[in-house]
This record gives C-alpha cells, sequence and structure tokens, in this order.
C-alpha cells in the first residue's frame, strides 16, 4: 500500500531505533493497562520489517490476559498488507480467546482501503481510541460517532 499523498514514504517520522547490530525493530507503547483491556498505539509505519514483531507483542499481551485490546492507529502513515494481515490474525487470536481486538484512529485513507478491502465486517474502525473504549459491543455500530459525555 502506499501514504495517502501516493508515495510509500519509509523512515519519515518513524519510531524505529537500531539495535546493536544494526537492523531495526519497532517500539509499540502500551498507553493504558487496565484490568482486561490494554491500548496500544502503533508506530508510524506498520509494514513487512515490523508486522511479525508487533503482532508477536501483542499475542504476548493476549496470553498475560488481556481480552480487549485497542490498537490506536492515530500515528499510522504506512499500513502494508503485511500490517493488514497481522491485524487480522490478532483479531483471530482475540476470538479464540473469547476476546475483542478494536481498530481506532485509522486516517480516513486507511478506513477507505479498509472498507474496499471489506475489512469493517470483520473489524469495525472506531473513530477515536477513546469510542473504542466506550463500546462494549462489536459491528458495523462501531461506525455511529456520537457525543461521549452523556448530560
Amino acid at each position: 500500500m502506499v501514504s495517502p499523498g501516493g508515495d510509500k514514504q519509509k523512515g519519515a517520522g518513524s519510531t524505529g531505533v537500531s539495535d546493536l547490530d544494526g537492523s531495526r525493530f519497532w517500539m509499540l507503547r502500551v498507553l493504558v493497562r487496565h484490568a482486561d483491556t490494554t491500548v496500544v498505539r502503533l508506530p508510524t509505519e506498520v509494514d513487512y520489517g515490523n508486522a511479525s514483531g508487533i503482532g508477536a507483542r501483542c499475542e504476548d499481551l493476549i496470553k498475560e490476559g488481556c481480552g480487549t485490546l485497542v490498537l490506536d492507529a492515530s500515528d499510522v502513515q504506512y499500513l502494508d498488507s503485511s500490517g493488514v494481515s497481522m491485524i487480522i490474525t490478532l483479531s483471530r487470536a482475540l476470538d479464540n480467546h473469547a476476546g475483542t481486538l478494536r481498530l481506532a484512529a485509522l486516517s480516513d485513507h486507511y478506513q477507505q482501503v479498509w472498507r474496499l478491502l471489506g475489512l469493517d465486517t470483520l473489524l469495525p474502525v472506531f473513530p477515536t481510541v477513546r469510542a473504542a473504549l466506550d463500546r462494549r459491543v462489536t459491528g458495523a455500530c462501531a461506525d455511529i460517532s456520537e457525543p461521549l459525555d452523556h448530560a
């Protein structure tokens, strides 16, 4: 896949670091961990070079008891088929543990790609992390935007 601007923007604004042997690995930031719910922020690039590592770390979280995993995609600028596959694999892993995967804050460009691939029926995209956390149901209703503060 390409970035919203039409070109593959590798390296620009990436969150990767180099280890001693020079290979890149990608940091997955755990933003919230409460009870059985975990929110992780995905890096700016989710691709062949880091998708398996991201998936492995998320699978570790599932094994540690995470029942609801929210992937915060607000920083994602590049997502290729390896990243999409990793997200689908995580969704299945959580299904196998009676859990739920929620994808939040995906850019308009990648939301369109998600819909074109028909993945919105498998895993809806929530507009924000907060919306993903507030929803306790799955399915197409996740696309509904409504105020989160009910006064």
